[in-house]
């Protein structure tokens, strides 16, 4: 079992790439599931709203307002088109929502809006689309215990919570840096490999975007993810060799 999360510049991947390499994987006898982000998109369709948003450790601070942006782009214009793009290249997919579908339960992040903790993850509905043998492409996107419309969740984090909810599986985290770094941006500092333990005690050095994928791969371990391999996305061969099991950083329990 492998579960991607896909971002960045491989959303725009022209040449199929990500869309080939999940169908060599597949061919191979592995199941596939998607988690997307869509920072971009959303932040350009704010913009066109004249919506100003803020980051809070790496975090979308997000009113009500925002929300109903972040949800509309994720559900209904990223997952659909990433699910698109994996169809014309000869791959099943189904684009659903964590809300929609019931897979994501969370309660609110003080401090950060219609931001979410996951509490929960149902992995029914995923696993009805798995043995229709149809790769789900997932929008993080929560059901709010509370009873509100709904919270919107980090996708690193939702995909390390749906990766922990199969034990035996390996999560990719796609990001725009080769991999993590104990010096940054002493690009020689980069850690090929390491345990969750270490990880955990170097954490207070990592801020901004790296942090919520640090605090991805240690939940998706605590969880029960044999493994998380962070990688650039942006590096058209990054995608294929972690399919293989190799490159980015491997971060072990």
């Amino acid at each position: 079992m492998i579960i991607i999360k896909f971002g960045g510049h491989a959303m725009n991947d022209t040449q199929g790439i990500f869309a080939a390499a999940i169908k060599s994987a597949l061919s191979k006898g592995e199941q596939v599931i998607v988690v997307h982000g869509g920072g971009p998109q959303i932040n350009a369709e704010l913009k066109s709203r004249s919506l100003e948003s803020t980051f809070v450790n790496g975090y979308r601070f997000t009113t009500d307002e925002i929300f109903d942006v972040v949800d509309e782009v994720l559900s209904k214009v990223v997952g659909p088109e990433v699910a698109n793009k994996l169809f014309l290249a000869g791959v099943n997919a189904q684009a659903i929502s964590g809300k929609q579908s019931e897979i994501l339960f969370a309660e609110g992040i003080v401090g950060l809006g219609k931001v979410g903790r996951i509490k929960r993850v149902d992995v029914s509905s995923i696993d009805q689309l798995l043995e229709q043998r149809i790769v789900p492409v997932i929008a993080p996107i929560a059901v709010d215990v509370a009873g509100g419309t709904g919270l919107n969740i980090n996708a690193d984090l939702a995909a390390a919570a749906i990766s922990g909810a199969y034990p035996d599986s390996t999560l990719i985290i796609m990001t725009d840096v080769a991999g993590i770094y104990r010096k940054w941006p002493d690009k020689s500092s980069l850690i090929a490999r390491i345990s969750a333990h270490e990880l955990e005690q170097l954490k207070p050095i990592f801020a901004d975007g790296m942090l919520p994928k640090v605090d991805a791969t240690l939940e998706a371990i605590a969880a029960g993810a044999q493994s998380v391999r962070i990688i650039d996305g942006t590096d058209d061969g990054s995608f294929a060799a972690a399919l293989e099991g190799s490159g980015g950083t491997l971060v072990y329990a």
